[in-house]
């Protein structure tokens, strides 16, 4: 018995007439979430990144050669604020990962692109962030993993329908 397992019964016996089925699942998942940002947290935190900065850099990696992307772009590729992007900009250019170029095409605006430094340190810490992703799943068979991650998708599908 874990700790969500104590949490519905008490309730299974405090309110015999609800279903807390539902509580069970999401606790377990919340839950799930916290042990799995504990360890990608402590990986990032290897390459003096927190998940916000890898994200930008992640984000401006796999976007392909040049690794550069307008303001806008990144907005729409990570779903954060205007303001918090352009904090998190500033901190990757203060840590000289990222830079900012004057477009091109519009010399009004500006694009953000990695750095040398910047995409040698996203290219190590992405390989060790999905060592530590598959070693958070290490206690599930292939065939397990396939199927929690279709369970997931569905559940996900549901949840934003």
């Amino acid at each position: 018995m874990d700790h969500v397992d104590f949490i519905t019964q008490q309730w299974e016996r405090e309110r015999p007439d609800l279903d807390v089925t539902a509580m069970g699942v999401i606790g377990r998942v919340a839950r799930l979430y916290l042990a799995y940002q504990r360890g990608m947290q402590a990986t990032f935190a290897e390459f003096g990144l927190n998940a916000a900065k890898f994200d930008v850099l992640a984000t401006l990696r796999r976007s392909g050669d040049p690794y550069t992307l307008s303001p806008g772009d990144l907005l729409k590729a990570t779903m954060v604020a205007s303001g918090t992007m352009t904090n998190r900009i500033d901190r990757l250019e203060a840590d000289g990962l990222v830079k900012r170029e004057v477009n091109p095409a519009d010399s009004r605006s500006f694009l953000v692109c990695l750095t040398e430094g910047g995409l040698a340190l996203i290219d190590r810490a992405v390989t060790a962030h999905v060592q530590t992703q598959a070693r958070l799943l290490e206690g599930m068979e292939a065939q397990e993993v396939k199927t929690f991650k279709a369970l997931l998708s569905k559940a996900q599908a549901a949840a934003d329908s």
